[in-house]
């Protein structure tokens, strides 16, 4: 980051229980370095910080109501903001929700209010709306999340602040051997234990997916081309689903025997195919494990 470089922080407000923690997660996603419950008055110290770093371009602060003494530390930092070194304050944005909503909320969660720890949960979001009056009128961007499920949220958040250069939606790819188990985090499972083994081929047993006579090997099989074409034709009806549906994570994972041929040749080739159209990384998870077990 250049000395003339400024760095763009978001500060994120707003009633308790309207989808704060919902909006932080979707400002993470945008590849903002995230900070939750900020007490005001240590703004100045974590910026100066921010600024050492170097390399955090993009900054969100998600600032609670969490009792009256912050409410004149919140105002105060907020009319300060613009006396931050290589502060660029994009928004202040202000999640906002009907009284109903909110103690809806409350109740499903069983939390106390902040402001009401002693009393009922309506007049503490009484208070906390008369509190933070201001604070809504200052901000430049009004949420009300009272009809907005957190995907509705984390779109909208998306819609106002997501750029040409971000690119919050991406697929881990990863090949593995079914005889060291399914991986955990895998949306997608593929196995392709059908096809030809050039595992009994003692010229290829040594050898991987990633080598070549390994991967022609596999592709050279007419059940290869077959199964490939179907596959990946699949993944590209389903893959904008998951993305609309807001998913910014996606992992296939394709399965042969022990993850060293077959599920890594067939890994390499999707991975520069759908690299065409989405941010693809690809991972070998069990190509070394016979290495590692001899």
């Amino acid at each position: 980051m250049t000395d003339n470089e400024k760095i763009k922080l978001v500060i994120i407000s707003g009633m308790s229980g309207a989808g704060k923690t919902v909006a932080m997660q979707a400002f993470e996603d945008l590849g903002y370095f995230c900070i939750d419950n900020m007490p005001p008055s240590l703004m100045t110290k974590f910026w100066e910080l921010v600024q050492e770093s170097g390399n955090i371009k993009k900054v969100a602060v998600v600032i609670d109501l969490r009792s009256r003494a912050f409410y004149d530390e919140i105002m105060q930092m907020t009319n300060d903001i613009s006396d931050l070194t290589n502060a660029d304050l994009g928004q202040v944005v202000f999640l906002e929700a009907d009284d109903e909503t909110l103690v809806s909320r409350y109740k499903e969660t069983r939390r106390s209010h902040p402001l009401a720890r002693n009393g009922r949960v309506v007049d503490g979001i009484k208070a906390e709306r008369k509190l933070l009056a201001p604070l809504k009128q200052a901000a430049q961007l009004v949420i009300n999340t009272s009809k907005l499920t957190p995907r509705n949220l984390r779109e909208e958040i998306f819609h106002n602040f997501e750029t040409g250069d971000t690119e919050t939606f991406h697929i881990e790819l990863m090949s593995f051997g079914f005889k060291y188990g399914l991986p955990i985090d895998a949306d997608v499972v593929m196995d392709v234990r059908f096809l030809p083994n050039p595992y009994y081929l003692p010229e290829l047993r040594p050898q991987t997916g990633k080598d070549k006579a390994v991967y022609d090997y596999v592709m050279a099989q007419p059940e290869t081309e077959q199964f490939y074409t179907q596959f990946l034709g699949l993944l590209q009806t389903t893959v904008p689903g998951y993305k609309r549906e807001g998913k910014t994570n996606l992992t296939i994972a394709i399965g042969c025997t022990g993850g060293q041929h077959r599920s890594v040749a067939l890994a390499e080739r999707l991975g520069n195919d759908l690299g065409e159209q989405y941010p693809v990384h690809v991972t070998h998870r069990d190509i070394d494990k016979r290495k590692e077990s001899h």
